[in-house]
């Protein structure tokens, strides 16, 4: 927090002065997520749940307006440094929330802090700023990636799974997932397939499963490579049990349907989780955009009111980083989750649960909690951030 020193006194000499420009201006949010290509649908769950929380909030934060300024990455990093810094120099943002994919937040991650501009992620949560490089400008409202992956290897551990096949794309998400699956599973690894991100085609993949008979299979196949492992691995008679983080969800269940029912996957979240915050979000959510919302839209929703909640702690004036840095450290809003709090790193304390596909009565899909694995669980990196503690 050191390097937020200094700008407190400042905003106070002058704090009587920009009061009434402060209440006029608008509190602008840029939102950088992936909303083309194959992971479309991703993207545009953050956009939906983000949008929805704004007006619920009645598109005001302590009384001032909210202007979102939206941002297509492209899942492209070179592109997506270029579409930030017209966010941070044109648009002038008080907020960057985003993005997607974790190569996309390490890209961004440096010229959004580096600028004293607060970054939060609704989804990508890497390991590579949750220890040493910690930062008081980065808050994450998912997840740290190994986590949600360390839910299937302990099920698979526990399970008697003796031979677990693993496949993933070949980048820094996929890497964190193997290396989360690998913290409980103790059993053999049969083969490790690391695939260019955005491979579509499994065959080669699906060929080596059938042949070494594992007793499982371990992925993490994000957007349209999901959608269509799931619809060759169907057509190909597979008979191995998934266990799956973000392969089978509510933004690739429309377009994979019948083929994933059965499939489980590792999640801080479903639909289905009982409680009157959440009720409230599901129903408004499927009556706004006729379909169910996955975590990316639940963890959307939760950034916007995340940076609701500091906005108002600090009365409107962001003026002052020192103060908004604690306000969102304190995370004081109620998560469509349950139980939240933030880490020494900026990323949650949280439950994390098995789920299960279903087809509900009204034919749509969805997610459903199976069982709770980890209570009220943090990262291993926390320890080692020290501008945290």
């Amino acid at each position: 927090m050191k390097q937020l020193t200094g700008l407190a006194g400042f905003a106070a000499v002058l704090g009587v002065a920009i009061a009434p420009a402060v209440a006029q201006e608008k509190i602008k949010i840029g939102v950088i997520v992936t909303t083309s290509g194959p992971a479309a649908a991703l993207g545009q769950q953050v956009r939906d749940g983000f949008a929805l929380a704004i007006k619920d909030l009645g598109g005001k934060m302590a009384g001032r307006d909210v202007e979102v300024v939206n941002a297509d990455d492209e899942l492209k990093p070179d592109g997506a440094v270029t579409k930030v810094r017209g966010l941070l120099e044109r648009d002038k943002v008080d907020f960057v929330v985003g993005p997607i994919f974790s190569n996309i937040l390490q890209a961004i991650h440096r010229p959004v802090t580096d600028n004293k501009t607060f970054l939060i992620s609704p989804n990508a949560g890497p390991s590579s700023y949750a220890g040493k490089e910690c930062n008081p400008f980065f808050y994450v409202t998912s997840y740290q990636n190994d986590q949600v992956h360390e839910i299937l290897g302990k099920v698979a551990q526990d399970r008697g799974y003796k031979r677990v096949y693993l496949l993933v794309p070949n980048y820094q998400a996929g890497r964190d997932s193997v290396a989360g699956f690998k913290l409980d599973y103790k059993g053999e690894i049969v083969d490790e397939s690391y695939t260019p991100l955005g491979t579509l085609d499994f065959q080669p993949e699906l060929s080596k499963i059938a042949s070494l008979k594992p007793d499982a299979l371990f992925t993490f196949m994000p957007g349209g490579m999901g959608v269509n492992l799931v619809k060759q691995y169907k057509q190909a008679g597979a008979t191995v049990p998934v266990l799956s983080a973000f392969t089978v969800d509510e933004s690739t269940l429309p377009a994979q349907q019948d083929a994933a029912v059965g499939m489980f996957g590792g999640a801080n979240w479903a639909p289905n989780l009982d409680n009157p915050q959440n009720r409230k979000f599901v129903a408004a959510y499927e009556a706004a955009y006729n379909g169910v919302p996955g975590t990316y839209a639940m963890q959307a929703y939760d950034a916007a009111m995340l940076i609701d909640s500091a906005v108002k702690a600090v009365k409107g004036d962001l003026s002052n980083k020192d103060a908004v840095a604690a306000a969102l450290k304190k995370a004081d809003f109620t998560s469509l989750r349950g139980n939240f709090k933030f880490n020494a790193n900026g990323y949650p304390i949280q439950d994390f649960y098995l789920t299960k596909v279903a087809k509900r009565a009204d034919g749509k899909f969805q997610t459903e909690i199976v069982e709770k694995v980890f209570e009220n669980y943090g990262d291993r990196y926390a320890k080692d951030c020290m501008s945290g503690k």
